[in-house]
C-alpha cells in the first residue's frame, strides 16, 4: 500500500450522456441525482473518504454547470480542479494525459461519475503495490465489460499516454492484463452503471431501499411508485407515476422495462 498523499483523485465526468437522454437535456449526467445526491458528489466522496487530498474532475458536457455545482458546494468549494475538455471529450486515458500538469507526477486514483456503487476505494488502496496499474472490479472478473469501480494509474503510465482522445482499456489495462502485470481486486458490492434511464432508476431505488426518491422542493400531489422526482419537479393531483423519472423541467421518462 502507498500513502494517499502520493495520489490524486480523479473523477471522469465528461461523457455526453447520450444513452441517458432526455435526462441529460437538462443537466450533465454527472449532476443527475441518485438518492438526492449528484452522481459527481457520490464519486468525489468515495475518493475523499479514502483520504485522497487532491481532487480533480474532467468536464465536457455542460461544463459551466459542473463548475457552478462544485463552487456552490460547502464540501467541494475551492477544493476540486476542473479540467474542461472544450473541443471534444478526450476519453478515459486522454483525460488523464490532459490533466498531467495538475497531477504533477502523482499517480491517479480514478472513478467514474456515471456509476453508483457501494464498492469501497479503500479495498483497492490496501492491495495496491505502489507500482503496477490496479483496478477494483465489482462482482466478478476483469474484461472489456467489467464493472470497474475504481482504478489506480501510476504516474509513469500517465506520462506515456498519448495526447488526444484514447481509452484506458487499450492504453493501460489490456496491455498489462496480457503481460500479467495488472492488479485486479474484486469486491462484493452493488454497482449500477447509470448510462440509461432504466439503470438510472435502478440506482436510485438501490440507494433508497426501493422507495421513490423525491427531491428537495418537489411537489407531489399525485402518487408515485418506484419513481424519481427531481428537485423542484411537480407531480400534479390525479397523476399516478410508476417506474418513471419526473424532471425539474417537467419531462416524464417512463421506464417500461425496469428489472429491479
Amino acid at each position: 500500500m502507498t500513502g494517499a498523499d502520493e495520489l490524486a483523485g480523479v473523477v471522469l465526468a465528461a461523457g455526453l450522456g447520450t444513452r441517458l437522454w432526455p435526462l441529460t437535456a437538462e443537466r450533465p449526467k454527472a449532476l443527475c441525482p441518485v438518492g438526492n445526491v449528484a452522481l459527481l458528489d457520490w464519486a468525489l466522496a468515495r475518493l475523499d473518504d479514502a483520504g485522497v487530498g487532491a481532487l480533480g474532475v474532467n468536464a465536457h458536457h455542460h461544463p459551466d454547470d459542473i463548475v457552478a455545482h462544485l463552487g456552490a458546494s460547502s464540501r467541494w468549494g475551492g477544493r476540486v480542479n476542473v479540467s474542461v475538455e472544450s473541443a471534444a471529450p478526450l476519453g478515459t486515458a486522454g483525460a488523464l494525459r490532459a490533466m498531467s500538469g495538475w497531477l504533477d507526477g502523482r499517480s491517479a486514483l480514478v472513478v467514474n461519475a456515471d456509476a453508483w456503487t457501494t464498492a469501497a476505494v479503500s479495498a483497492l488502496l490496501a492491495s495496491w503495490d505502489g507500482g503496477s496499474p490496479a483496478i477494483l472490479v465489482a462482482n466478478g472478473g476483469f474484461g472489456p465489460t467489467a464493472s470497474v469501480a475504481a482504478a489506480v494509474i501510476p504516474a509513469p503510465e500517465i506520462a506515456r499516454l498519448p495526447d488526444g482522445p484514447s481509452g484506458l482499456w487499450e492504453q493501460v489495462w489490456a496491455p498489462h492484463r496480457a503481460a500479467g502485470t495488472l492488479q485486479v481486486v474484486s469486491a462484493d458490492a452493488v454497482f449500477v452503471d447509470c448510462g440509461t434511464p432504466e439503470r438510472y432508476l435502478h440506482a436510485n431505488l438501490a440507494a433508497s431501499g426501493g422507495v421513490s426518491v423525491v427531491g428537495e422542493g418537489a411537489r407531489v400531489s399525485g402518487t408515485v411508485q418506484r419513481c424519481v422526482v427531481w428537485p423542484g419537479a411537480v407531480v400534479a393531483a390525479g397523476e399516478h407515476l410508476v417506474d418513471a423519472v419526473r424532471t425539474t423541467a417537467g419531462r416524464t421518462v417512463m421506464v417500461r422495462r425496469y428489472s429491479g
